[in-house]
């Protein structure tokens, strides 16, 4: 029997509004509340998948 190889892509994506005093700053609390974990993307937010052959040809 043959072995092939498959690489699964998953895309995770979710638009998220911020309240802050400049886009910098709107920027510094969303990769902190990511970093902290405050947002988790989830299967619920895929936008995309993608799953392709690795070298067997």
């Amino acid at each position: 029997m043959k072995t092939f190889e498959f690489e699964i892509q998953e895309v995770l994506a979710r638009t998220i509004e911020i309240e802050a005093t400049s886009e910098e700053e709107a920027f510094q609390k969303v990769k902190e509340m990511y970093r902290n974990e405050a947002i988790v993307l989830e299967s619920s937010d895929c936008i995309d998948i993608k799953i392709e052959q690795l070298g067997n040809e």
